[in-house]
């Protein structure tokens, strides 16, 4: 195809395609381009997939993707900015940036690691903490930390994946962190799984549930549950009338803005809908994006 194209790297982690959907979709397995962007918007969404893609599959047929066009970090509201620049020691998960009013800032998993990409995040200012929301997602954590001189943050369930993180969240009783964010252990995913809840509005989920595109609605992935699917429904009963939020930000899945009557709503549904599922063997293939 002319212009650009994905190659045969992609692993069908459908980061690409929350990025730019009109122009990127997926086709056996594989995500592929359905048609060249034709504006300066497009273009710009295009180079958002192509600068968070873990594998750096999606390509122009000649020269290099614009360096200029890179947008990340990039704003998703007033108080949240994703990272992009996937990893593929993370699985291509995403990450974020959460600001905080004292103008500090926290990072919820991490980019992929780069002396010049951590320049560029040093550059706007002190970040205090590394959120880790389990193991899955731990590959430059301590990188990260001791570059930004913050702390690393992991639960115990998941320490073997982090042994030196400064701050071990134990138990399965929320705890604040900060001025305005809790952590809520949420086992099931894998066994040291948490979210971090931030001033009742936004919430990093890591791997426990996420948009789904495919249904328009709160989703786990069932088939790719690696401690528990029994373990996650009992945390989610625990725990999902303690939430109140208007974000829903996964590490996989797609994001999503809601009125919080409306996400609660959803993650009630989505509690009874887990406690009837039943263990089931890891398929990626199987995840509804």
């Amino acid at each position: 195809m002319d212009g650009w194209y994905v190659d045969d790297r992609c692993t069908n982690c459908d980061v690409a395609r929350q990025l730019a959907p009109d122009l990127i979709d997926e086709e056996n397995g594989t995500s592929r381009i359905v048609r060249q962007p034709e504006t300066e918007e497009e273009n710009r969404r295009l180079h958002a997939a192509v600068f968070a893609c873990h594998t750096r599959s999606i390509r122009p047929t000649t020269g290099q993707p614009d360096q200029a066009l890179d947008p990340f970090p990039m704003a998703l509201d007033d108080g949240v900015l994703l990272c992009g620049h996937n990893s593929p020691r993370t699985a291509a998960a995403n990450a974020y940036l959460l600001r905080r009013p004292d103008g500090t800032q926290m990072m919820i998993d991490t980019p992929r690691w780069s002396r010049a990409l951590a320049d560029r995040y040093t550059a706007l200012g002190r970040i205090t903490d590394v959120l880790l929301t389990h193991r899955d997602h731990a590959a430059h954590g301590r990188r990260w930390a001791d570059h930004l001189g913050a702390r690393l943050w992991i639960h115990e369930g998941d320490l073997d994946a982090a042994p030196d993180a400064d701050r071990v969240i134990r138990g399965l009783d929320p705890v604040e962190i900060g001025a305005g964010v809790t952590v809520h252990p949420l086992p099931g995913h894998t066994r040291g799984s948490v979210l971090y809840l931030a001033d009742d509005r936004y919430c990093f989920t890591g791997d426990s549930f996420y948009w789904s595109r495919s249904l328009g609605d709160l989703a786990v992935a069932d088939s790719v549950t690696w401690y528990s699917i029994e373990e996650l429904a009992a945390s989610l009963a625990r725990t999902a009338d303690r939430l109140r939020f208007e974000w829903v930000l996964p590490g996989h899945g797609d994001r999503r803005h809601l009125p919080a009557a409306e996400m609660s709503r959803r993650l009630r549904a989505l509690t009874e809908r887990t406690q009837t599922l039943s263990p089931r063997p890891v398929d990626f293939a199987a995840v509804r994006w």
